[in-house]
């Protein structure tokens, strides 16, 4: 049996795994801008921070919410897939929400605030002056009477025609709205953004006048990393991203890098490359074409069509960053579970303390455990997942947990199995791409 040698964390280490991600200095300069679009020559680095970084939470509070906001997440995408045929939606639905902050500034004099990274969704928004309906946010909202590069986007504009619900009264109004009836509602602008020394203007954004709904208050707004036309990546001259995402070490930092800078360590036999696949039913999410999944040396006996993108927008396979761990199709989840309790040399722990589907039994004198290997076969790529990026033990609560769940439909590779890989999105070439790399040393 194909297998490795995994070694038992601590209880402190056990829940980093949700929460370790931490500010890193944004580097580089941008350099010439055309009228409509920022047209960034030049990459850039920006900062990550887990959202419950900063909370003062017990570890069973951390797993909970960390948890809680997955299940969250796969209520919106599944209510996504159930009205996608329902002609009475007066306005399509978007993922939102997501599981990491960027430090930005908006405005000339420029205001810092924490927006939520969303590969999930498409639009730019952040709650702004005079608010009819806002949330609470730890700075202030943005002003656009203060601000000298404020310029509302024209209705003729193509970025106002790009979005799902507009209309046109004072300037170009939009409302967007997200899969558990959040919404943000307002005008369309382009304004100066600023992340640190990097400084991008015309930068078109929603400044939202009436925003409600949960997952919002982490930030002010939303950066929309998705693959349409109002999304910040599509926004740039080189339309593309990459993040790498540290592991457990919660003193570790994470990483967003944008335009040329994307692929600065994609070079070597280590690079993986597999094909992005088209939904126009759901056009923002970064689908993936997932062939099989091999546990130790046997090769799941999954259909072909579990994980294959239907006709009607349905299934499929995609991924993201704003959800925690790997949700499966049911029976492609249930064959994984049944491989992995078959040649796991431990008991399987049937307590359900920790909120994961599978977890097993630690002995008690152990230091390091035996797991199988896992490997998911992408077209092109077969992805060979270290350890660390799917079993979670913990010494102290004396378990050892699969880092995945069952889903209904759609099946999403989630953050936890991206740990430690630049994760490069190149929406030109239209193609995803997995480096193993030391996400704390970039």
């Amino acid at each position: 049996m194909s297998s490795a040698r995994y070694p038992i964390l601590s209880s402190t280490m056990f829940l980093a795994l949700f929460i370790a991600f931490l500010f890193v200095s944004p580097t580089y300069s941008t350099s010439r801008h055309a009228l409509d679009h920022p047209k960034v020559q030049k990459g850039f680095q920006i900062s990550l921070k887990h959202v419950d970084s900063s909370g003062n939470f017990t570890r069973f509070e951390l797993l909970q919410r960390a948890m809680r906001r997955g299940r969250k997440r796969m209520e919106r995408l599944s209510l996504m897939a159930s009205t996608e045929s329902d002609s009475s939606i007066e306005s399509p639905i978007h993922a939102g929400n997501g599981e990491f902050l960027m430090q930005l500034a908006i405005g000339t004099p420029p205001g810092s605030y924490n927006a939520i990274m969303d590969t999930g969704s498409d639009l730019i928004w952040t709650q702004c002056k005079p608010c009819k309906q806002c949330f609470d946010q730890s700075t202030p909202i943005f002003d656009p009477k203060k601000s000298s590069s404020f310029s509302k986007l024209s209705c003729s504009s193509t970025l106002c025609d790009a979005l799902p619900s507009s209309t046109c009264s004072d300037g170009c109004e939009y409302l967007y709205t997200y899969g558990d009836y959040s919404s943000t509602q307002g005008v369309m602008a382009t304004e100066t953004f600023t992340f640190d020394k990097v400084s991008i203007p015309n930068v078109a954004f929603g400044c939202g006048i009436e925003n409600e709904g949960s997952g919002f208050n982490q930030g002010s707004g939303l950066v929309g990393l998705g693959r349409g036309p109002l999304s910040f990546v599509s926004q740039l001259d080189e339309p593309k991203f990459s993040y790498c995402l540290t592991s457990i070490d919660a003193k570790k930092t994470s990483t967003l890098l944008m335009g040329s800078l994307a692929g600065v360590n994609a070079t070597g036999n280590s690079i993986k490359t597999t094909p992005l696949i088209k939904n126009p039913s759901q056009p923002s999410f970064y689908y993936l074409s997932l062939e099989g999944i091999t546990v130790g040396d046997t090769l799941l006996p999954i259909k072909k069509s579990t994980f294959a993108l239907n006709s009607d927008g349905s299934g499929g396979m995609i991924i993201d960053s704003g959800t925690t761990i790997t949700y499966l199709e049911e029976t492609a989840f249930d064959l994984l579970k049944q491989e992995f309790t078959s040649q796991m040399k431990i008991p399987v722990d049937e307590s359900g303390s920790t909120g994961l589907d599978l977890c097993f039994t630690l002995p008690s004198s152990a230091n390091d455990i035996e797991v199988p290997k896992l490997v998911f076969h992408f077209t092109g790529a077969d992805l060979d997942l270290p350890g660390e990026n799917y079993i979670i033990a913990d010494s102290d609560l004396g378990v050892a947990c699969l880092a995945m769940g069952s889903s209904s439909g759609m099946s999403i590779f989630g953050n936890t199995q991206q740990q430690n890989m630049l994760v490069l999105h190149d929406l030109h070439k239209e193609t995803m791409s997995f480096i193993p790399t030391h996400c704390d040393q970039l």
